[in-house]
């Protein structure tokens, strides 16, 4: 199976009230292959997916009109699309917020363009290996998959609580099955980083912990008896109540 992103197929979505932001990235990612589309504000972002939906948006969080994190809401109301935020402040509480609306990576100002092209490739190939027959050759399996009282459909790429569907994004959908397939073993931050973000493990991400935390959020809402353990000092593991544990 050819997993590379096929970037002429791919419609990368921009809001930045910088316009020297717009065009590097724009041509940067454009050189890349990319089709691209800028905006000077959210709003305007947001009108277009939904007249005609991108296969990933890049988001400012400060601009004029609705902000990029309030953006990104509106969007995780209507698509699993992945998101990336950009700010110019180094804020640990700005990037909570965003992981926490949404979104599936993060970028501080200034930063360089290669590294936003690896986050974009990154990204786009998950989507890619998420697709249902993508994942089915993957596998060799499309038998669900039970872990406590969740089971994981490889057909539908869903997770589910008896036959509630829950409203993972597909970055939450991609870890969490991750770990489901396989739940008898434990989990290093580093090891999530690289094979669901596609990331090297020193990276300045720490996506991991905040998607991890939305997850919990979900399943406790879900009313699931599964959650997610954290083992101090190395990562996470899978258990749910009457583990022996």
């Amino acid at each position: 199976m050819n997993t590379e992103v096929n970037s002429m197929q791919s419609t990368i979505y921009i809001a930045d009230d910088e316009k020297n932001i717009r065009e590097l990235i724009t041509d940067f990612l454009e050189s890349d292959g990319y089709t691209v589309r800028a905006f000077p504000t959210g709003d305007l972002l947001f009108d277009a997916f939904k007249a005609h939906p991108c296969d990933l948006v890049i988001l400012d969080i400060m601009m004029p009109g609705t902000d990029g994190l309030t953006i990104c809401k509106m969007l995780r109301e209507i698509t699993t699309v992945p998101i990336i935020l950009l700010t110019a402040k180094d804020s640990e509480m700005d990037y909570i917020r965003g992981i926490t609306t949404g979104s599936d990576d993060y970028l501080t100002k200034p930063f360089k363009p290669t590294m936003l092209l690896m986050r974009v490739h990154a990204l786009l190939r998950r989507v890619l290996l998420d697709r249902p027959e993508e994942s089915k050759s993957a596998d060799n399996s499309n038998e669900d998959i039970v872990f406590g009282d969740l089971r994981y459909s490889p057909s539908w790429n869903a997770i589910y609580i008896g036959n509630s569907e829950i409203p993972f994004t597909q970055t939450e959908l991609k870890l969490l099955s991750y770990m489901i397939k396989k739940h008898d073993r434990s989990f290093s931050r580093n090891e999530l980083l690289e094979n669901i973000w596609g990331l090297s493990s020193d990276a300045e991400s720490r996506v991991t912990d905040e998607t991890l935390r939305r997850i919990r959020k979900k399943l406790l809402t879900a009313g699931s008896s599964v959650y997610v353990e954290t083992i101090w000092g190395y990562g996470y593991k899978l258990t749910f109540n009457g583990d022996d544990l």
